[in-house]
């Protein structure tokens, strides 16, 4: 049981707060886009720390006109009374690296925070950072320039704004543009993110408020229903086999929470998260959920005389093809592989999911024989799907054996070494010609695709394997495929480092680059989550002036720059598409490492991943445009 004493003595030190400047990808992981909303979640998971503990019903996260956020909280309030290092524990906690009530078993129950780390992290990544500390009737106040205080201690002590009747913590940090590639916060990631803390805590209420010019818009995220909300969302727009099912359990201080339903689309879709936070690689508490599954599925089957004696078990993916789940556990003490925590690996979450939902479904299915049948008729249908498309997978490896280059489009490069690979895929014959020609032989690939591939969105798994453009990238990717039955995905067989789509800047490029990303997401999704797509952004303009040198540009605003800042004549020559420039301007725009531009392709969450893919294979040309440059991280990239 947590103690409700949340004071200086709750606060254990570890060390200093020197290296995280250094190596700040350590502690975020990346000083991209994705690391510098890390910053935020830092703090708010700290407030949710306080909600878990019973101490906070409300957050208010704000992205502020000046570039700054701010995280305000209603629980106890940062601890500000004299540590035992001689000062105000609050100096502490935000000065010191791995200062925190996380470190304090009594003081917190559960945790979501990077073990203490959040604050401190967040302040040393902060060009500035204020901090009030609303406690004990008094309003305390700090604050930090690059994690070095500003603010003199009164006797150690924090001073004081004025007296107050709420408690709770207020923190507001402008990121360090010295650190940071950008920083300007991605306000849709976040919004997801607040959304999806609020389904986890149906007792929690975020309010959101945007205040930069142009985007301004409050937001109150609030689930009273949790997790069962969750699971209706994720299906909205699809036919439901069934209303949802949830349960819940504790097995030795692991809390089991568990919704999931049924629809008649045949993919699965399983989101795990531990103490809040999103474990995108799943881990030890969704293998507990899955065999448990699987074990009673086929259990109940044979014991109704669905399946017989002579039958094979249904497979783990024919059980759960259809299903959509979260899989929710609060751990005291969770183990994770990697310092991002995105893969799950304590050993008794297995136990704690696999018993809770033996004994729980267990009841629920005794009591509710029909929806039992129609899981288990889902179940037969997907083993029917998954026999007629092994066999056409069987025919169609018989025939090509995936040879490395069973069409004979690829033009590979000679070097062996994936970490130094990349491919570019193509789209057309002759932008395939010209890049053929450009490319840097040794490390350089170059793949055309002709036209627009196939949908894989609206399309069986034998026409997605028999399709000639799918199974030539298959076969050059060398990695296999997640999707369908065979699973035989594994990214240390990767040949190339980088996947790069390079299509026109127009219609039908944008609908290419689409449809490749939808494919890539859903039988690769690991090559994006692991950062290995890109997209090529060529320019549109070149502008050849009377005297000066020649200048690539990228857009109309560089173009509206350019003529604001040369009074000269010049020549300007517009690219209408790839297939348009000769070998040596392909070289310079789009493949040279020292000036081609690229963007990383990044999806947040699965959450918001699908519904992206299901937007991009809409009918509205516009919003899938947005989503390539909007979703997509800007980096020059080096090879």
């Amino acid at each position: 049981m947590a103690k409700t004493q949340y004071n200086a003595d709750s606060i254990t030190v570890l060390e200093g707060l020197e290296a995280v400047r250094k190596r700040p990808g350590m502690y975020i992981g990346s000083v991209g886009t994705k690391g510098l909303n890390h910053l935020i979640y830092e703090i708010v998971d700290n407030a949710v720390d306080e909600h878990l503990a019973g101490f906070c019903n409300q957050i208010w996260v704000t992205l502020e006109a000046d570039g700054s956020c701010s995280v305000k909280d209603a629980g106890r309030g940062i601890p500000v009374e004299m540590h035992k290092k001689g000062m105000s524990a609050e100096r502490i906690v935000l000065s010191t690296l791995h200062a925190g009530g996380k470190f304090d078993n009594d003081a917190y129950k559960t945790s979501g925070g990077l073990h203490g780390v959040g604050s401190s992290v967040v302040n040393a990544l902060s060009e500035r950072m204020s901090v009030k500390v609303y406690k004990n009737g008094q309003i305390h106040y700090d604050a930090y320039e690059r994690g070095i205080p500003t603010v003199e201690l009164v006797d150690g002590l924090l001073p004081t704004l004025g007296r107050t009747k709420e408690t709770g913590t207020e923190i507001n940090f402008l990121p360090d543009g010295e650190i940071f590639e950008k920083t300007r916060f991605k306000a849709d990631w976040l919004k997801s993110r607040l959304h999806e803390t609020a389904y986890l805590n149906p007792n929690l209420q975020i309010t959101y408020q945007n205040k930069r010019v142009g985007e301004e818009e409050t937001v109150l995220f609030h689930e009273p229903e949790g997790i069962i909300s969750y699971v209706k969302e994720l299906n909205s727009g699809k036919a439901p086999v069934h209303d949802p099912i949830y349960y819940k359990g504790t097995i030795d201080r692991v809390e089991v929470e568990v919704a999931f339903q049924f629809v008649d689309t045949f993919e699965e879709n399983i989101l795990g998260f531990c103490n809040n936070i999103f474990t995108q690689e799943g881990g030890t508490h969704l293998a507990g959920f899955k065999t448990r599954f699987t074990q009673m599925i086929n259990s109940y089957a044979k014991e109704l005389g669905i399946l017989k004696e002579k039958d094979a078990n249904f497979t783990g993916a024919d059980t759960r093809n259809g299903m959509t789940a979260v899989v929710a556990v609060k751990h005291p003490d969770p183990i994770f592989e990697g310092q991002t925590k995105t893969k799950l690996a304590s050993a008794d979450a297995t136990k704690a999911v696999f018993t809770v939902t033996g004994d729980e479904l267990q009841r629920y299915f005794d009591r509710n024989l029909e929806i039992l049948k129609a899981v288990i008729s889902c179940a037969e249908k997907s083993a029917k799907i998954r026999k007629a498309e092994e066999k056409a997978k069987t025919n169609m490896l018989s025939k090509s054996k995936f040879s490395f280059d069973s069409n004979g489009k690829l033009a590979n490069c000679e070097s062996r070494d994936a970490e130094k690979c990349e491919i570019f895929i193509v789209e057309g014959d002759s932008a395939g010609g010209s890049a053929k020609t450009a490319r840097n032989r040794m490390y350089q690939a170059i793949l055309p695709i002709r036209g627009k591939i196939l949908n894989v969105e609206k399309a069986s798994m034998d026409k997605v394997l028999a399709n000639a453009e799918i199974k030539t990238m298959i076969n050059a990717f060398g990695c296999g495929f997640s999707e369908g039955y065979g699973n035989d995905f594994d990214i240390s067989k990767l040949r190339y480092n980088k996947i790069v789509l390079m299509t026109d800047a127009d219609v039908d490029g944008s609908h290419i680059d689409t449809l490749l990303l939808t494919f890539l997401y859903r039988f690769m999704p690991e090559l994006i989550y692991d950062g290995h797509v890109f997209i090529a952004m060529p320019p549109l303009f070149k502008v050849i002036p009377k005297r000066g040198e020649e200048q690539y540009l990228y857009d109309e605003k560089e173009l509206e720059r350019y003529r604001k800042t040369h009074t000269g004549d010049f020549t300007l020559q517009r690219y209408k598409g790839l297939g348009e420039m000769d070998a040596q301007q392909l070289w310079e725009t789009t493949l040279d490492p020292d000036h081609r531009v690229l963007k990383q392709v990044e999806i947040e969450d699965a959450r918001m991943a699908s519904e992206i893919t299901e937007m991009l294979m809409g009918s509205e040309v516009p919003p899938r445009r947005r989503f390539i440059y909007e979703h997509a991280d800007e980096a020059e990239i080096d090879a």
